[in-house]
């Protein structure tokens, strides 16, 4: 049952638009997808999953996804051609137009969905996708593997951390901010027993706290994302209008066409005196198929002034027997080098192709995991499978409706005739995963962890 003091807020935000909220809520919360453009395209994954798909007009890979299909259990979910996020939580990041060049910070990243959404865009770009909560980092770092992400740092770091070691240096700040999740109540029974207007007020002074922490490190004439999946003013426009007379060298722009059409302007009131706060939007259940999300899109004035990171790169260079070691596993494995820079952080060998230095700690993820050495002998990490298996000179492909693709998620040996060392397990152009080919079958080397039940 929605709280009572909940509904009333409701009633005096949305007058005669009430009814028709309060109906969408009472039914079943709708699901979404993602195609994964850093592995596939729309079309690809309409035509493998046209069947559980309709495209949505806002977001031109997006989903919604039919009731009756358990889409990770799929060699399209396992490839990480699709990511499972919410219609109105996609909207966000497909509010806004990304240059593939640009420097990216997401700051409280988890489970990973706009960070992947935001790193699929980019080419030369690069992007600090940030957690607090390790725990939850570490799911970051698992999607991004799946969906064959190689242009990331994942960190776990509080956001003053943040604010102090980078000024000026990202032309875009993602700040989608902890909040009291009333837009996930269709969801959650948790964000339902736990709302009250005093967690309201708890958390609109965090996200305050959030946005004073990382508005520094946005460039002149860059831009910053801010988003909840909530509803209440004081959480959305009031912490806008706040946040503006603090930082009068931001000012707010308009989203997207396409999202604008289907969202609804931010509310004004007496007390919100914040210029254009009609170009922030609300996302409702009653207007876009999907859970509650609120939207503002800030720009920063451009004084000129240098961007600053202030710390060292702590990747450090490889031993002669650990280059050596890699770079035999590159050209006898390989039809190229992939692109990037050698290095090591911690014990981890790692390929870097983002232009962002390493942070001294809290690092989940440096780069591209490129695998172990044990004495003379190396292995090949499935994240490395998962970003570079299309460079391999031996590729098991894979189509639909093969049966060694069930075979191989369920972690079975499968025939590979043809194939010859480390192989490259390829699923309608996605990487799977690998495994050691040798007498015409394929050894598996997908992780325990990620296989599919018996």
């Amino acid at each position: 049952m929605l709280p009572e003091k909940f509904c009333e807020r409701m009633k005096k935000m949305l007058g005669d638009e009430y009814t028709d909220f309060i109906s969408a809520l009472e039914r079943e919360a709708v699901r979404g997808a993602r195609a994964n453009l850093t592995k596939t395209d729309a079309k690809r994954v309409g035509e493998l999953l046209g069947d559980y798909l309709t495209p949505t007009d806002y977001c031109e890979n997006g989903f919604i996804l039919s009731d009756d299909v358990k889409i990770g259990h799929t060699a399209e979910h396992h490839a990480g051609m699709v990511y499972v996020q919410d219609p109105g939580a996609m909207a966000t990041v497909a509010a806004i137009d990304i240059r593939g060049d640009e420097l990216v910070l997401d700051t409280c990243a988890a489970p990973g969905g706009k960070s992947s959404q935001i790193a699929e865009r980019l080419t030369t770009g690069s992007l600090l996708s940030n957690e607090y909560v390790p725990k939850r980092a570490k799911i970051i770092v698992g999607n991004l593997e799946r969906l064959g992400v190689k242009n990331t740092i994942v960190t776990s770091q509080d956001t003053k951390e943040i604010g102090r070691a980078y000024s000026r240096v990202f032309d875009l700040v993602v700040v989608d901010a902890p909040c009291s999740g009333e837009g996930m109540f269709r969801k959650s029974d948790e964000a339902l027993t736990e709302w009250s207007e005093e967690n309201v007020i708890a958390c609109a002074e965090r996200q305050s706290q959030i946005l004073d922490n990382v508005a520094g490190t946005v460039k002149g004439g860059g831009r910053l994302l801010y988003s909840t999946c909530t509803y209440s003013m004081e959480e959305n426009e009031c912490v806008v209008d706040a946040f503006l007379k603090r930082h009068p060298d931001f000012h707010l722009i308009r989203v997207k066409p396409e999202v604008e059409a289907r969202t609804t302007d931010g509310i004004r009131t007496p007390d919100i005196t914040a210029e254009n706060i009609e170009y922030t939007r609300r996302v409702y259940p009653h207007v876009l198929d999907g859970e509650g999300q609120y939207i503002a899109l800030f720009e920063r004035d451009d004084d000129g002034e240098m961007s600053t990171i202030l710390y060292k790169d702590a990747a450090v260079s490889l031993n002669k027997k650990e280059s050596a070691i890699i770079e035999r596993f590159f050209r006898d494995s390989l039809t190229e080098k992939p692109d990037g820079r050698l290095a090591k952080y911690g014990e981890n060998i790692v390929l870097i192709s983002h232009g962002l230095p390493l942070p001294p700690r809290s690092v989940f993820m440096a780069g591209v995991l490129v695998g172990e050495i044990a004495g003379e002998i190396f292995k090949p990490s499935h994240q490395f499978f998962s970003v570079y298996g299309g460079l391999f000179k031996s590729q098991l492909n894979l189509t639909k409706g093969d049966p060694r693709t069930e075979d191989y998620l369920l972690g079975r040996e499968i025939d590979a005739d043809g194939c010859q060392g480390y192989t490259a397990v390829i699923y309608e152009g996605a990487t799977l995963g690998g495994g050691k080919a040798s007498g015409g079958r394929l050894k598996n080397h997908y992780p325990k962890g990620l296989r599919n039940k018996g």
